[in-house]
């Protein structure tokens, strides 16, 4: 079995696991600040860019990721959407995609914890990648033997090892791994599916 952690609009190696299938994303672990849990990575002209999820009382000691609270009094919704727009509108597919995804940054809903609103994410990505979401449970999960535990640690996720692809930038900058696969979806569209399958070891 994988364990997955969960995470803001998870990375393409986190995609191609859950792909993989045999996967549980973990909400009964200790949330840790500054990791895939509210941090995605995206391609701006400058490079890479940090995406944060502002979430309340992120200090507490051994909360888990299911009672981690959402903070919406900083803008951070409104300061995705226009990343999201600045760094991919001129991808093949972010007309195709925005429509579904601006609900989430533009007077959609406001879910209370975290974890509903990186599981709504998770949810349409899956099914605009035509793969189920894997399952979920809010219990900590112990890795047994033979278990592959993709939990960070500290704030690393899980390790970078996709095929390259053409992306957004790529007439300027050499292929950056480890970003979100919200960056592959623009990029390739129906054929995302295929790279996931093609990627990881």
């Amino acid at each position: 079995m994988t364990i997955l952690p969960l995470a803001y609009l998870p990375s393409i190696a986190w995609f191609a696991h859950a792909l993989r299938g045999d996967c549980v994303v973990d909400l009964g672990e200790h949330f840790i600040k500054r990791s895939e849990r509210n941090r995605a990575r995206i391609l701006s002209a400058d490079g890479p860019m940090a995406l944060t999820v502002q979430v309340a009382h992120a200090d507490r000691p051994r909360q888990a990721v299911r009672d981690v609270r959402l903070d919406y009094s900083k803008r951070w919704q409104h300061q995705h959407w226009g990343a999201l727009v600045a760094c991919y509108k001129g991808s093949p597919y972010f007309d195709h995609y925005a429509p579904a995804l601006a609900p989430f940054y533009r007077d959609g809903e406001r879910p209370e914890r975290l974890a509903d609103f990186d599981l709504g994410l998770i949810d349409l990505l899956c099914r605009q990648l035509r793969i189920p979401p894997p399952p979920v449970t809010t219990q900590y999960v112990e890795a047994a033997a033979g278990d592959l535990d993709l939990r960070p640690k500290r704030n690393e996720g899980p390790t970078p090892c996709v095929e390259p692809y053409v992306q957004v930038f790529s007439d300027r900058m050499p292929f950056v791994a480890g970003l979100s696969v919200i960056d592959l979806l623009f990029a390739e569209g129906p054929a995302a599916v295929s790279v996931l399958r093609r990627s990881l070891p």
